[in-house]
C-alpha cells in the first residue's frame, strides 16, 4: 500500500479527470476514532462540515457505509440528501434509493432469539455487551478482561453452533466484536456496487472507499475491481486488500479536505 497523503499528485490526476464520483465512507474508525464504547464515537463538526460539503458538489455522490443500525447512523451523521448504507450494507437509504435484504428480513425472529440467549449467558462476563441491531448482532468484548475471553468464546460458539450447522447465519469477525448475520451473499462490496449502479444520469463513477476493519474488505476488492479508489485506515502493516493507506480518521479528515479542494478548483 501507499500512504495516501504522499501520493496525492497522482490521485487527484484522477479525481480531476472524472466525470463523477462515488464517495463511500465507514463510520466508526475511519471518520470517527475507535472508542471503547460504541455509542462514544461522534463525528467532530469540522468532519461534519467537510462532509456537507463534499455532499453539496454536484461532481460527487457521498455515502456512509457501517456496521450500524440506519437510525443510529442516520442521527449521528445528520446529513440530508446523502445514501446511508447500514448493517453493512443489509439497509441502504438515499435519493431515489430504499433497500432491505429480504434474507436479512427473514432472519430478523432468529436474531432476536438469539440476542436473549446470549444476553442471558453473558451476565457474569463483565464488559461482554450484545446490541441488537434488528438485521445483524455484535457481541463487543473489548472491555472484557483477558482472564475470561475464552468462557465468553466458548458461551458464544454453543449458542450460535445450530443456527450457524444449518447455514442460517454467519460468524464475521471485526475489531473486538463478533457479528452474526443472515448467511447471505451480501457484504459491503455488493453494497458498493448495488449503490454504483443505482447512480442514474452518469456515467460509471470513480469509486472511493474507505474503511479501517476486515468487514470492509470486499469493499476494498469491489472498488479495485472496477478501477477505483480503495483507502484503508489504520497502520500499513495490516496488509488490507487496498492500493493506499491513511494512518487514522486525523488523516481522513485531511484527505476529504484535500478532495474538495480538487473538486472545487474544477
Amino acid at each position: 500500500m501507499k500512504h495516501l497523503l504522499s501520493y496525492w499528485n497522482v490521485v487527484a490526476v484522477r479525481i480531476r479527470e472524472a466525470k463523477h464520483i462515488l464517495l463511500l465512507v465507514d463510520y466508526d474508525g475511519t471518520l470517527t476514532p475507535i472508542v471503547e464504547r460504541p455509542e462514544l464515537a461522534h463525528l467532530s463538526p469540522e468532519v461534519k462540515e467537510c462532509l456537507q460539503r463534499l455532499a453539496k458538489n454536484p461532481h460527487l455522490t457521498l455515502g456512509i457505509i457501517s456496521g450500524r443500525t440506519m437510525g443510529d447512523l442516520q442521527e449521528r451523521v445528520g446529513i440530508g440528501g446523502i445514501i446511508y448504507a447500514a448493517n453493512h450494507g443489509l439497509e441502504i437509504e438515499g435519493p431515489g434509493l430504499s433497500f432491505v435484504h429480504p434474507a436479512a428480513r427473514k432472519i430478523a425472529p432468529l436474531l432476536r432469539s438469539l440476542c436473549q440467549d446470549i444476553s442471558k449467558a453473558i451476565t457474569g462476563i463483565k464488559g461482554a455487551r450484545i446490541d441488537n441491531k434488528g438485521l445483524t448482532l455484535s457481541l463487543h468484548y473489548r472491555l472484557v478482561d483477558e482472564s475470561q475471553l475464552d468462557e465468553l468464546n466458548k458461551i458464544f460458539t454453543e449458542i450460535v453452533k445450530t443456527s450457524l450447522a444449518s447455514g442460517q447465519i454467519r460468524i464475521t469477525p471485526s475489531k473486538k466484536a463478533y457479528d452474526i448475520r443472515p448467511a447471505a451473499d451480501w457484504d459491503k462490496g455488493k453494497a458498493v456496487e448495488f449503490i454504483a449502479q443505482k447512480l442514474t444520469g452518469e456515467d460509471k463513477p470513480l469509486m472511493l472507499f474507505l474503511g479501517d476493519d476486515v468487514t470492509d474488505y470486499d469493499g476494498f476488492r469491489t472498488v479495485d475491481m472496477n478501477d477505483g479508489i480503495s483507502i484503508f485506515v489504520g497502520e500499513e502493516t495490516t496488509k488490507p486488500p487496498a492500493q493506499y493507506f491513511l494512518y487514522s480518521p486525523r488523516e481522513v479528515y485531511l484527505f476529504l479536505g484535500m478532495l474538495r479542494e480538487t473538486l472545487s478548483s474544477q
